[in-house]
């Protein structure tokens, strides 16, 4: 099997979508992954995004860059990122794209870390994030798009830390509108079997994403490359390979080593 493999815009040369594209090509990669900035700047993005799409440009997702999230301890927050998620969603698919990641939260709580105890029960934490992912998921289904609910390790978020986590609210939710990312770098620290892992989480999974154990590019680090493309293989996906990571070197080195990596 042969994987699509695509890069957050930032990765590539040019100062246009359509450059980054053709150099996206050169270098074995197949599609952009964009920077889903929040407040506007990315539905504001619009005109730009079908003029890359019409002329061929592949933008198969997004990723949210935003300053609060669907899990924010704050209501009004938390609202207000579900509603950002929405306009982010109905504009990937504007770009001709499929889904926008996002995590429960970044960066807003550790359970790893002092003072330990959240200001709020666990319990309650699900009910919050299952009340923003229905809201989503919704509207994801409604414009045929996903949101990729995305494990972090247990540093950047005390909720959703691994693949079987994610399935636990992608079951409950049962919508064709929510799905899992699996990020490999957050699984070198989380999975305690990672080909494992990815096979009980099955046909969950609509999304990877590409760091390596150091959270450069493939290869650069030890992750085990082959247990996850063995096991992506096994369960039948069929999605795109996202690197989000930094590169160890100038692009146009080592982004043909990376494709070289994982094409098979």
């Amino acid at each position: 099997m042969s994987f699509r493999l695509a890069g957050q815009e930032s990765m590539f040369e040019g100062s246009n979508l359509i450059e980054k594209f053709a150099f996206a090509q050169s270098v074995g990669f197949d599609g952009i992954e964009l920077s889903g900035k929040g407040n506007g700047v990315f539905a504001s993005r619009v005109d730009e995004l079908h003029a890359a799409r019409d002329a061929g440009v592949v933008m198969p997702s997004a990723v949210v860059s935003v300053d609060h999230f669907i899990g924010d301890f704050d209501p009004v927050k938390r609202q207000g990122a579900v509603e950002e998620l929405k306009v982010l969603l109905s504009t990937v698919v504007e770009a001709g794209g499929r889904g926008v990641v996002t995590p429960h939260a970044f960066g807003l709580f550790s359970k790893s870390l002092p003072p330990f105890t959240p200001p709020r029960s666990d319990e309650q934490t699900r009910v919050d994030l299952l009340d923003s992912l229905r809201q989503v998921a919704d509207h994801a289904a409604s414009i045929g798009a996903i949101a990729y609910l995305e494990p972090l390790n247990r540093f950047e978020d005390y909720v959703v830390n691994t693949l079987a986590g994610a399935a636990s609210y992608v079951d409950e939710i049962d919508s064709a509108g929510l799905a899992i990312i699996a990020d490999t770098f957050h699984m070198s620290i989380e999975e305690a079997n990672i080909g494992a892992s990815i096979r009980a989480a099955g046909n969950r999974i609509k999304h990877v994403q590409l760091g390596d154990s150091n959270r450069l590019e493939p290869g650069a680090g030890h992750y085990d490359w082959d247990e996850t493309l063995e096991a992506l293989e096994d369960i039948g996906y069929d999605g795109w390979l996202a690197m989000e990571c930094r590169l160890s070197g100038p692009p146009a080195e080592v982004l043909p080593k990376v494709s070289k990596l994982l094409k098979r």
